[in-house]
């Protein structure tokens, strides 16, 4: 048990590292773009590729990509702790909002390119060629009656790493895709099995190409938790918005697990059981289903209203989780409520959703990658109704 809790960590500790080397080549492609980047002079001197501390956290706070100083500090520091910036004198190991200048590892030479860098970088630039090849082997396969986008047998993927030079055998081939999943870049669809020159189906960990807030550097958890962080709670800003249950026309009365009262709920007609997304049927060829929609206004499941704010302040006692949800024919079976940000109100619990771990009380931080922690549960919810059959969700939910 301690050697897997041992492994489950150093995922998450690489998988952490991977988004913060993204999240940091984002925002300095950005700062040269917006020109903040540029050679400067100090005592006489001249440095090239430099910022001004000051003038990047007015940027940070004025595009929103934090929403004070203190936390723009806070985001900077984060990258500072990875070697991703530094003192241009590197003799600054806290990074200060003031009139000092900073660089950008990258932009002087000085990144510590180790092994663990070399295999991310060597991913990064497979996984751009995939998604840029026009017969590219990343399509929408099926395992064992489950179907996963974007995903490459292991033999096909060293079919294509020999095409296109980036190994010289299969055996080095199958070195290669080894280490990439050693190191977080690529799976098993279901993280059943390690890598094999066979049939079994396998997808890259990672979308390089989503584009980070730097404010989920700071959610980002290595310690023992899978995939967790510290958090906060959160409440509803509308008490009384509707929201839509379904019920079950093959005789199933397993009712929704929320704590909220039932007291007004008026049930219009018998249905199946569906979800958010069962309101509009994903495009991947499932048939029309009848659904009967029943309108209710339970009492929110949360005891306080906590604010988006609260959820970015470290150290509040919370928990980060990544959830794949794989939706039947019917949905996913779970309902979220809230304004900025929602959460799960209730949650079917014989759906997929509940099998996954959704519960109630959790608070929605990304839906397939995209932040929906300043969205309402509208938005949220035509999100889930017209994404992917499988849901990625990451969401917040409290410790015990």
């Amino acid at each position: 048990m301690e050697k897997t809790g041992s492994i489950k960590r150093k995922a998450v500790a690489r998988h952490h590292k991977a988004e913060v080397m993204i999240a940091g080549e984002q925002l300095r492609l950005k700062l040269h773009d917006g020109k903040l980047i540029k050679e400067r002079r100090y005592h006489l001197r001249t440095y090239p590729n430099c910022f001004v501390a000051e003038e990047l956290i007015d940027w940070l706070v004025n595009h929103k990509e934090a929403i004070d100083r203190a936390t723009a500090v806070c985001l900077m520091q984060h990258l500072m702790d990875h070697d991703i910036v530094h003192h241009v004198l590197d003799k600054q190991p806290v990074f200060k909002d003031a009139n000092l200048l900073y660089r950008f590892r990258k932009d002087d030479g000085t990144f510590p390119f180790n092994t663990e860098v070399k295999i991310f970088m060597r991913g990064q630039r497979l996984y751009e060629h995939l998604i840029a090849d026009k017969n590219s082997i990343l399509r929408l396969r099926e395992e064992h009656g489950v179907s996963y986008h974007r995903s490459f047998p292991g033999c096909q993927f060293i079919d294509w790493l020999l095409q296109n030079g980036e190994t010289e055998s299969r055996r080095q081939g199958l070195e290669l895709s080894r280490a990439l999943q050693e190191h977080g870049i690529i799976q098993h669809v279901t993280k059943k099995h390690d890598f094999f020159d066979s049939g079994l189906l396998y997808q890259f960990c990672i979308n390089f190409r989503r584009r980070r807030r730097l404010s989920e550097l700071l959610n980002e958890s290595e310690q023992d938790n899978d995939d967790s962080v510290v958090a906060s709670a959160q409440n509803d800003h509308h008490l009384d918005s509707p929201f839509v249950v379904h019920k079950s026309l093959q005789g199933r009365n397993n009712a929704f697990q929320s704590e909220g009262s039932h007291k007004d709920l008026k049930q219009l007609t018998s249905g199946r059981r569906g979800s958010l997304n069962a309101l509009q049927l994903h495009s991947d060829g499932f048939p029309s289903l009848p659904v009967a929609v029943v309108k209710f206004n339970p009492k929110s499941v949360l005891k306080r209203r906590v604010t988006c704010e609260e959820l970015l302040s470290p150290g509040a006692p919370f928990i980060k989780k990544v959830l794949t949800v794989i939706g039947d024919a019917l949905g996913c079976g779970f309902i979220v409520r809230g304004v900025a940000p929602c959460y799960v109100q209730a949650v079917d619990p014989g759906s997929p959703a509940a099998a996954a771990g959704v519960q109630v009380c959790q608070f929605v931080c990304q839906v397939n990658g995209q932040c929906v922690l300043y969205l309402d549960y509208r938005t949220v919810s035509r999100l889930v109704m017209t994404g992917p059959r499988t849901l990625v969700l990451e969401v917040m939910e409290p410790q015990e």
